[in-house]
């Protein structure tokens, strides 16, 4: 099922565009063309041929001054099959049979243990010179790289704020919900800082992690 999703979206624009949407809770396509740097009309055009592969889904929002109504565009649940699993079948079964080939707490061992691993690399790409919100922005693309999506933004008053809209071990963690706790304390030795993380869900449904982060000095 992937490779036929695959050949339907080998253009890399259209790619640039799920990803922009991806971060998003909704856009319209002025500021999708904006992210991904294109021109207003090949953005639409893109988008209109999406909605009609059934990656995407438009609704329209009145808008605050005068005028018609806004259109917005966002994910459909055709486009889960693009973003990166972790390879999460296959871990739900390497850890069920350790719990059968070595009892209970066998998984969290080899979660713990894995966590542990991703710490050590990860560490050695933040240098220890760098601020909290330099060591924040390092974790943060880190976790691009292996599949992530998030937002990154720091306030008015130097607090700094992630707004994740995918997180690839989400399968695997509904069946071993401790990977959330060792990965949420992974993140706070990186960032070397207590972080707050809530789940909320976002106005048309999708799961969302946020991740609050105390004042920078």
């Amino acid at each position: 099922m992937f490779k036929e999703i695959f050949k339907e979206m080998f253009h890399p624009s259209k790619a640039a565009i799920i990803s922009s949407l991806k971060r998003s809770d909704g856009l319209p396509v002025s500021e999708v063309a904006k992210e991904v740097d294109m021109s207003y009309m090949g953005v639409k055009q893109h988008c209109i041929n999406l909605e009609k592969m059934g990656f995407l889904e438009s609704w329209r929002v009145p808008r605050k001054e005068v005028g018609r109504p806004e259109k917005l565009y966002r994910l459909t649940a055709k486009c889960d099959e693009l973003f990166p699993t972790a390879g999460a079948d296959v871990s739900i079964e390497i850890l069920d049979g350790a719990t059968e080939a070595f009892g209970e707490d066998a998984p969290e061992k080899l979660l713990r243990n894995y966590f542990q691993k991703k710490q050590d690399a990860w560490s050695k790409q933040i240098p220890t010179s760098a601020t909290l919100e330099e060591k924040v922005k390092a974790v943060s693309e880190l976790r691009e790289a292996d599949g992530f999506f998030n937002v990154l933004t720091v306030e008015d008053d130097k607090s700094i704020n992630i707004r994740e809209y995918h997180n690839p071990l989400t399968r695997i963690t509904e069946k071993y919900p401790i990977l959330s706790e060792l990965e949420h304390a992974m993140l706070e030795q990186l960032t070397g800082t207590q972080i707050k993380r809530a789940i909320t869900e976002g106005p048309h449904g999708q799961q969302l992690t946020h991740y609050g982060i105390k004042s920078v000095a």
